[in-house]
């Protein structure tokens, strides 16, 4: 269940208080984000959609320990992230967060198969347990053919398939998502959707999505709209379904 009230019961896997987040331009002061709560559970996948501006991506930055909120609290799998030290939360993103990027930031220098393992090489994995995780990330993004590819030998949709195996390899606790399919046509971006999709449904990821594209938000479970760094609930996928039905 996702709540934007504040009224969850602690048991949330991901549990959001107050959070804010503001940046100095010169002497004006950005208000990017105001006071937002958030509770998402385990198996979750939410899409948030806004305008430009409207703080989404820094609202994901923010979930994957990538940046530092001004006020207010995040805490995933019962870690309070807001106070982490650098190192420490290095290692709170390599054991918890999976991130999938727009423009795939893929390594040209490494093959499929270097460039999933990456994540594995902070870890205490041998050699021999790495190939086994990557080989099945591989598999699960419908890869494994292309392992020993480069990514100018793939195509669009394929390079954001090994973006997500990289995601995915370490077991991740969630998937954070920003515009996977803006770069990708629509055929691609509908493979990348139904392969998020599966993910959740067949291996019980939890997943928050950024994006510009309705029909992608379409597949989440609900979708939440930022406007001004104000976090609305809209209705949920599944009620918008019956009302068309």
């Amino acid at each position: 269940m996702v709540r934007v009230d504040g009224g969850g019961n602690g048991s949330s896997l991901v549990r959001v208080r107050g959070l804010d987040k503001k940046y100095q331009r010169g002497s004006e002061e950005i208000h990017v984000l105001q006071g937002l709560n958030l509770d998402v559970d385990a198996g979750d996948f939410v899409a948030f959609m806004g305008p430009s501006g409207s703080g989404k991506t820094t609202l994901l930055n923010l979930l994957g320990g990538l940046d530092l909120p001004t006020a207010g609290t995040i805490t995933v799998a019962g870690d309070e992230i807001t106070h982490l030290s650098g190192s420490k939360l290095t290692h709170w993103r390599a054991r918890h967060v999976g991130f999938v990027f727009q423009m795939y930031n893929l390594i040209p220098v490494l093959t499929a198969f270097q460039n999933v393992e990456l994540p594995l090489l902070l870890t205490k994995l041998s050699k021999a347990e790495r190939r086994q995780h990557v080989e099945l990330a591989l598999e699960v993004v419908g890869l494994k053919d292309r392992t020993h590819h480069y990514p100018r030998q793939l195509s669009g949709g394929q390079e954001q398939r090994v973006g997500i195996a990289r995601a995915i390899v370490a077991d991740p606790t969630f998937l954070l998502c920003d515009e996977p399919t803006g770069d990708l046509d629509r055929r691609s971006a509908d493979e990348i959707m139904d392969l998020i999709d599966r993910l959740v449904r067949e291996h019980n990821k939890t997943v928050l999505l950024v994006t510009h594209d309705p029909v992608a938000a379409e597949r989440a479970h609900v979708v939440l709209h930022l406007n001004k760094g104000v976090l609305v609930e809209g209705q949920r996928v599944e009620e918008k379904a019956a009302v068309r039905s």
